[in-house]
């Protein structure tokens, strides 16, 4: 797994069936001195997350074990929604600052 900033979202009006009903995110992972990194990547949701917030993202095969979804052509998923993050030297998140 790791952690990304939800920085937007992708509108795709035709997309595979299977692919129906998931709504899509525009991701930055996030560095270990909390800054996101400048590359984007879309990945599916399916815990409801919004811009700016931090989430849990997995990939690949373990993208796609959630019942029902095992055929989906999803590479990243966002598994998570982060209240905090903390590490030996402090805390570099916490959800209830960024609102």
């Amino acid at each position: 797994m790791q952690i990304a900033k939800v920085c937007g979202t992708v509108v795709s009006t035709q997309k595979l069936d299977s692919m129906r009903g998931l709504k899509l995110l525009v991701l930055q992972t996030i560095d270990s001195d909390g800054r996101p990194q400048p590359q984007y990547e879309v990945a599916a949701d399916l815990v409801g997350a919004g811009v700016g917030e931090w989430v849990l993202v997995s990939r690949g095969s373990a993208a796609r074990v959630e019942s029902g979804r095992e055929d989906c052509p999803i590479d990243a998923l966002a598994i998570g929604i982060i209240d905090t993050v903390s590490v030996e030297n402090g805390q570099l998140y916490n959800k209830k600052d960024q609102y």
